[in-house]
């Protein structure tokens, strides 16, 4: 490893007790708010499982959101940070009904460790502290574990849907014609693997995402907290739709639904603030992933129909906002210092 040192610079020092930077502050905020959730639901689910080998997943899940909230604790009160208000027991049931069948739980666990591993990687390059990005750091690597943990158990029990297969190139070739980037018009090429890739996250995303969605409608208190959910509901069963179309014209296979994996309960186990919560700030992830699958698509058409859609998620997680906001329900995040109002005292 080249040591700065070798190159005639100094190694910046950086301290524990260094102000907490904009990114820091940021990162840790969202990070506490989303494992507070987690730290909040997954009991639920401990509540009603069977499986032993599926509990022990759930168990490993919650120790690390409880990990990485106590962490964040101890980090905001030695900087005299206001704590974030959060989740509490008022936010849920334990001792309601099943909502979820076993499998399910994998599922879900597979869903909120993508949007933790998204979080956390953004963070590490932006981390200056060391202890901030020790800790970002280990979210990352005991995450990844959690996933893989996951993949493992999923595959060993059956419940693994495994993306599309598609032929070894048996050469190296060079992209010779603009028409590689058609989708409209004239010659259309099938397929590229990192197309497949992003459009199959999203099928997974997606099914899952429309299985909590159903769960949730079907438990809110609210009316209009019932109506945001089955709005969602649709929203991810057309994106599914349409993602799986494209799978169908190159005679891939489709992602099944996972809805059969919600019970008939209508008692709900969660408040309704930590389920819309939950599907403003999956969403969100959903924004980010339609992000990345739109810089990774060169067919016109794939990457017309992530654009579209990704429009359609920025409105739906606007009204969702709103919604909290109306409710009092959306904690404020950190801001910068506003000038002209300091100046106008």
């Amino acid at each position: 490893m080249i040591k700065l040192e070798s190159l005639g610079q100094s190694a910046p020092k950086t301290s524990v007790t260094d102000k907490l930077t904009s990114p820091e502050i940021g990162k840790l905020w969202v990070t506490y708010l989303g494992n507070s959730m987690a730290s909040r639901i997954l009991p639920y689910f401990l509540n009603n499982v069977d499986d032993s080998e599926i509990k022990s997943v759930l168990e490993e899940g919650l120790r690390l959101a409880v990990r990485f909230t106590n962490t964040i604790k101890e980090m905001f009160n030695r900087e005299g940070f206001p704590l974030p208000s959060g989740f509490s027991e008022q936010d849920v049931n334990v001792g309601a009904p099943r909502l979820f069948d076993d499998e399910f739980y994998l599922h879900y666990l597979k869903y909120v460790s993508k949007a933790g591993i998204s979080v956390y990687g953004i963070a590490v390059p932006l981390m200056i502290r060391p202890d901030v990005r020790d800790l970002f750091t280990d979210c990352i690597v005991t995450t990844v574990q959690l996933i893989n943990d996951i993949n493992i158990l999923l595959d060993a029990k059956g419940f693994l849907i495994k993306p599309p297969f598609i032929p070894t190139p048996n050469r190296i070739d060079f992209i010779e014609k603009q028409s590689f980037l058609n989708g409209f018009f004239g010659d259309v090429r099938p397929l590229q693997a990192l197309e497949i890739t992003h459009i199959f996250d999203n099928l997974e995303n997606n099914a899952t995402s429309s299985a909590v969605l159903t769960g949730f409608s079907q438990t809110a208190q609210s009316e209009q907290v019932r109506n945001y959910f089955l709005r969602g509901k649709g929203i991810a069963s057309k994106h599914i739709e349409i993602f799986n179309r494209l799978m169908r014209k190159d005679d891939l296979p489709v992602h099944p639904s996972l809805d059969h994996l919600v019970t008939d309960s209508t008692f709900s186990p969660f408040s309704d603030k930590i389920m819309l919560y939950h599907k403003i700030d999956m969403f969100a992830v959903r924004i980010r992933t339609y992000g990345n699958a739109l810089a990774f698509s060169a067919r016109h058409d794939v990457a017309s129909v992530f654009a579209r859609l990704l429009a359609e998620v920025g409105n739906y997680l606007e009204d969702g906002t709103n919604i909290l906001i109306d409710f009092g329900w959306m904690e404020q995040p950190p801001l910068a210092a506003d000038r002209d109002a300091l100046a106008s005292k």
